[in-house]
């Protein structure tokens, strides 16, 4: 039962890794230079950063979600022919 926690937080892990990393990497053919304001290096980096996170969480956690609800679907079959 421990096990799988530590199963469970490490794919967590990386799968949050991996989506933020994606998302960084799409975000980066998006020209935001022309709606922010010149010379406002940091912010732009920084709102980049955090909209990395924010999409790559956001998609992550629809992955996972995903995975966990389809290892729970047999438990649908198991609970219907426990009840009969």
């Amino acid at each position: 039962m421990i096990n799988d926690f530590g199963q469970i937080a490490v794919l967590s892990i990386l799968s949050h890794l991996i989506f933020i990393t994606i998302s960084w990497w799409a975000l980066q053919a998006i020209r935001l230079d022309k709606l922010l304001k010149p010379n406002h290096v940091f912010q732009a980096r920084l709102l980049y950063i955090l909209l990395a996170i924010f999409m790559g969480s956001s998609v992550s956690n629809f992955f996972l979600d995903y995975l966990q609800w389809s290892q729970q679907l047999p438990l649908i079959l198991q609970f219907s022919t426990w009840k009969k």
